[in-house]
């Protein structure tokens, strides 16, 4: 089982306002430049470069800039928030997941590690994919990420469960690897796909997730 992780937090505090908008109108062109590139499906280039490159142009400046706000701002001042952030039942479900005897991993479009590090969580990962990662270079909905995380694992995907949040990135990268998947959260089902077509559940807590793999032993 794998899950998608993706956080941030934009904290403006004792920024003037000219540097504040900068910042903004960087992470802006950047996450959108990042949605546009789900499109491209497996690219030549390097995600991990192409997205810098691409938001660096939109905005004008130099793709190392870009780099530096995002990793600022994404990647590294949110950490000290993510305990605060943990979504409620997580610490249990994954007691129960551990007392089942089953591997646990993430898979997510941003890097993840540190964020796991900071939810006290890293230790408890068999696995922690990136989309951005060499061996995947595919955003969701591909299904590369998915596909690699079972081959890790040595799973067929109709054995590995994902939970996600986004109907149109998750549930859809899942059915294309052939993975079953789970949705959290009282939003997911209304962001434009039907859980009846697109063959994945939507769940408004881990325990009730829990509940339901229990039930099916």
């Amino acid at each position: 089982m794998f899950y998608g992780l993706e956080l941030c937090a934009l904290p403006f505090a004792r920024r003037s306002y000219r540097s504040a908008y900068t910042i903004w109108r960087s992470l802006g062109y950047f996450r959108r430049v990042r949605e546009e590139l789900r499109h491209l499906g497996e690219p030549a280039d390097s995600l991990a470069m192409l997205q810098y490159v691409e938001a660096a142009e939109r905005v004008g400046e130099n793709w190392t800039q870009i780099e530096s706000v995002v990793t600022e701002w994404i990647y590294q001042r949110p950490l000290k928030y993510l305990r605060l952030c943990k979504r409620h039942g997580l610490e249990a479900f994954m007691a129960f997941l551990e007392s089942q005897g089953l591997q646990v991993g993430v898979l997510s479009d941003y890097p993840v590690l540190d964020k796991l590090q900071a939810l006290g969580l890293a230790d408890r990962m068999s696995l922690a994919l990136c989309c951005t990662d060499p061996e995947i270079n595919a955003f969701k909905p591909h299904p590369k990420g998915f596909i690699h995380a079972c081959a890790l694992w040595g799973l067929p995907p109709a054995e590995v469960l994902y939970i996600g949040d986004r109907p149109e990135v998750d549930a859809v990268g899942a059915t294309n690897a052939g993975m079953p998947c789970a949705l959290l959260g009282a939003q997911a089902s209304r962001r434009g796909l039907s859980p009846t077509s697109s063959g994945y559940g939507t769940f408004s807590s881990f325990a009730r997730i829990q509940n339901a793999l229990a039930s099916h032993g």
